[in-house]
């Protein structure tokens, strides 16, 4: 069963990379979406979602969180 969770392999938080790794595509796809989705929103409200999906999703068992 997948479990949706927070990556190691991290360019913030992992946020981004653990929902690609769920949903099974690549890495950069989603970051370049997520940005871009962001930029064109207003700035705000992806940065408000990004923050509510690093406190919501558990982080990845071997994450060692700062």
């Amino acid at each position: 069963m997948k479990k949706l969770y927070r990556s190691q392999d991290a360019m913030l938080k992992g946020v981004c990379a653990g929902i690609a790794d769920y949903l099974g595509i690549d890495k950069t796809v989603l970051r370049l979406i997520f940005a871009l989705g962001t930029f064109f929103t207003g700035i705000f409200p992806g940065i408000v979602v990004y923050i509510i999906c690093v406190v919501i999703m558990p982080a990845d068992d071997n994450i060692i969180d700062e």
